[in-house]
């Protein structure tokens, strides 16, 4: 089982929308057997929210299912838990690195790391543009299981 946790800021837009993407993509690959995926925030300001109707416009828009769910803040124990955390942004990966202290294992990364960008993805909060957004979540993510798939630690 590959465990993957993707981190922003509030955990109400890019890294739900990357946990719902990605869910979407290893079902259609039929390797969700393979995978436990879950989303976290670096902060505590959306604590117990759902995800931006803004976000579930777009996931609905691009026919991405996705359930109700409630912000939570990454802990230090997630480092243990998760095999991957996945980062939006050079801020986002500065407060993840706050919050575990350090990476022996090297399990921190930028989402576009796996599409060969070193890039930030915008925050649709801020920008309003979730059109950009989704488009950078989804390279990102399919280049991540595309990644996975290379590593041979799954199959299909």
């Amino acid at each position: 089982m590959i465990k993957v946790l993707f981190v922003c800021l509030g955990n109400i837009c890019r890294s739900t929308m990357a946990e719902f993407v990605m869910k979407d993509l290893v079902n259609k690959a039929g390797l969700a057997d393979n995978f436990h995926i879950e989303s976290a925030a670096t902060s505590r300001y959306e604590i117990g929210n759902d995800t931006d109707p803004r976000a579930k416009r777009k996931l609905t828009e691009m026919g991405v299912p996705f359930t109700r769910r409630a912000a939570r803040q990454m802990t230090k124990a997630d480092y243990k838990e998760f095999d991957y955390i996945i980062g939006m942004e050079d801020d986002n990966i500065r407060n993840i690195m706050k919050i575990i202290g350090s990476d022996p294992q090297n399990k921190v990364s930028k989402l576009l790391d796996f599409a060969g960008r070193n890039e930030d993805i915008a925050d649709p909060w801020y920008t309003g543009n979730f059109d950009e957004t989704w488009d950078d979540v989804l390279e990102g993510c399919t280049a991540l299981l595309d990644k996975l798939k290379l590593k041979g630690e799954i199959y299909g």
